[in-house]
């Protein structure tokens, strides 16, 4: 898969398609995070804007190569493999990215609750920020997935599915991504770091049904 991963990054990164979702996000990061806000408020924040942005992401690789040169790949693999590959990807694209701005929050907030009595320990406020964005960007690319080919050909109809699903993954009750989010908001009025492990394991087990599922169709009808 490593080959496939590089080869997937590398078209993404010639194709200057990442530009609009990467400085869309790091948009919402700058106007929505300012500098003494509390940590954990605006780590929920910055996990919850990078929901969009994976499945943005996830529309982009699995739509970046011609026709032909995905043929090429899939029969030199497997069509499977080739779609888990472009999957891998937007997911690792999305993490980093995240990554990169639970540093910048925790660097620039103030490490306190929302009232400014109770100390957050800064290290334990990034663990459970990069926990939230790893939910987020799972359920993300999950959503790119289903919202893209295989599964739908259509623009349209795919921005609309892809639209609707990052929309239900942030406010539906017992989705994973609000659960994270609202462990962080929740822990800023309590003084109290919750980590979303929960949230992080229904996640990956949503990731990796979602995946399978796309990637099985990729092989009928690519």
């Amino acid at each position: 898969m490593a080959p496939l991963v590089r080869y997937q990054f590398a078209l993404l990164a010639t194709s200057q398609r990442w530009l609009a979702p990467v400085l869309l996000y790091a948009a919402f990061v700058a106007v929505g995070v300012q500098g003494g806000q509390p940590v954990l408020d605006s780590l929920g924040y910055g996990a919850a804007a990078l929901l969009p942005v994976a499945a943005w992401l996830a529309r982009l690789c699995v739509s970046n190569e011609p026709p032909a040169a995905r043929h090429c790949v899939a029969a030199a693999t497997s069509p499977s493999r080739a779609h888990l590959a472009a999957l891998l990807t937007a997911f690792g694209c999305a993490a980093g990215l995240g990554a990169v701005a639970t540093a910048f929050v925790v660097l620039v907030s103030r490490w306190a609750d929302t009232e400014g009595h109770v100390r957050i320990n800064p290290l334990t406020a990034a663990g459970a920020g990069l926990l939230a964005v790893l939910v987020c960007a799972l359920l993300g690319t999950a959503v790119g997935a289903l919202g893209s080919r295989p599964v739908l050909h259509g623009t349209g109809w795919g921005l609309a599915l892809t639209a609707t699903g990052v929309l239900l993954a942030l406010v539906t009750a017992g989705s994973p991504a609000r659960a994270a989010v609202t462990a962080l908001v929740g822990g800023s009025r309590t003084g109290a770091v919750s980590l979303p492990l929960v949230p992080f394991g229904a996640a990956v087990l949503l990731a990796a049904a979602v995946g399978a599922v796309v990637c099985g169709l990729s092989a009928r009808r690519g």
